[in-house]
């Protein structure tokens, strides 16, 4: 049976493309098949005569199998702006039913399929949805990135308790330094060890974050994998 974890983060920006690549990558050292998913996107440029956004690629890049972009990524907007923003500005309605059905495609082609979210837990898809409500319809577990850095402590917890609030199940964090400057990486890790419920499964350090496609064994995916 196919496994589906759902990628969202403290805040938009914290590396979530990057961790899901990685989270990737450690899932065929494990001799899994797997294939990114982006359901929507924003912030985009014109490749092969069609609007296609660069987290999206990088998730079709580190796949396993060969998928086309617009199964990777169905709903893709130009501007790189808050989705739903980017939805009612080119008229177009962000619907789960046709989410699910390419997700369920994917599903069929691979042992593991990774969903990235944008923005937040919570960032909204439409005037009732969002992409909590992706993780839900979906069934999915979640893995949170959390940006390590001056009061990431808060988001984290923030959204681990909205997570759970969703009847979505935690099984992994990840911490990803992207503050050069942030001086209490330890001591901030070593807390939210002690205070978020769920599997610490790595750290990525600055001087790591770059290309998508390095990939080093910076997360260890064995104890939500097996």
């Amino acid at each position: 049976m196919t496994i589906g974890f759902f990628v969202t983060g403290t805040d938009t920006g914290v590396g979530k493309t990057f961790v899901s690549c990685q989270l990737m990558h450690a899932i065929k050292n494990h001799g899994r098949s797997v294939v990114g998913f982006k359901p929507v996107a924003s912030g985009a440029k014109v490749e092969s005569g069609s609007i296609k956004n660069e987290d999206a690629l990088q998730l079709q890049q580190a796949s396993s199998i060969r998928v086309s972009y617009d199964l990777i990524n169905p709903y893709c907007f130009a501007e790189a702006i808050a989705p739903h923003i980017a939805a009612e500005r080119s008229n177009t309605n962000i619907e789960l039913s046709k989410i699910k059905s390419c997700y369920q495609q994917l599903a069929n082609k691979a042992d593991v399929v990774i969903v990235e979210g944008a923005g937040g837990w919570l960032t909204p898809l439409t005037v009732t949805t969002g992409f909590d409500s992706i993780a839900e319809s979906l069934n999915l577990q979640v893995i949170l990135v959390v940006a390590v850095r001056l009061g990431c402590i808060n988001h984290a917890l923030l959204t681990e308790q909205a997570i759970k609030a969703a009847g979505r199940t935690l099984v992994g964090w990840v911490a990803n330094c992207i503050d050069s400057d942030f001086q209490n990486i330890d001591e901030t890790i070593s807390t939210l060890e002690q205070k978020v419920s769920a599997t610490y499964l790595g750290k990525i350090n600055y001087q790591q974050q770059g290309c998508a496609q390095k990939f080093n064994n910076y997360i260890n995916i064995s104890s939500i994998l097996d």
